[in-house]
């Protein structure tokens, strides 16, 4: 049994929204077991819709806060976000209930790792580069006059792509490839 809560900051109960979170949470029903508190917090701040879920179920606390310009993918992505919350907290416990390992030498089953998550948790940005032919002394130069912490060059002689790294101490790191 979920008891749902819905606080609105910012704007109007237009009835529709409070519908269309009672229909998502439903959603979710199929992974809890105990009775559980759910408190919805809806949030307006210009073209930002926010909304933020905070279940509360047998001492666990999932929160799922997600920002959007539309209110209905706002609230499906947090609902998405606390669904693949649940899951992965059920299969814990079901791992752990199992005792672990099922026999001797039998490694255990990897939890499931959603793509997007796995991504997302690592590459924070991609920049695409022109590899410029230059010496290492200009390389140094170009790093030393853009502050940037590494540069990646094909080097002028051997035509190999190669990187210089300014390290904490202030000397350099040099990365030779053999292409």
């Amino acid at each position: 049994m979920m008891k749902i809560s819905v606080t609105f900051r910012n704007t109007e109960d237009e009835g529709w929204q409070r519908e269309y979170v009672d229909e998502r949470m439903k959603k979710l029903n199929k992974h809890i077991d105990a009775p559980t508190d759910v408190h919805v917090v809806l949030t307006v701040e210009k073209f930002r819709n926010v909304a933020e879920i905070n279940i509360t179920t047998n001492g666990l606390n999932i929160i799922g806060k997600e920002e959007s310009k539309d209110m209905h993918l706002a609230i499906d992505n947090a609902v998405e976000k606390i669904e693949r919350q649940l899951k992965k907290h059920k299969e814990k416990i079901r791992l752990h209930k199992s005792g672990g390992l099922k026999e001797e030498g039998e490694e255990p089953e990897a939890l499931p790792v959603e793509a997007e998550d796995a991504v997302e948790s690592k590459i924070i940005e991609t920049r695409k580069i022109i590899l410029k032919p230059m010496s290492l002394d200009d390389a140094v130069l170009e790093m030393d006059s853009t502050n940037n912490r590494f540069v990646v060059y094909r080097n002028a002689s051997s035509e190999n792509v190669n990187v210089i790294y300014r390290r904490d101490d202030g000397g350099y790191l040099l990365i030779e490839t053999n292409s």
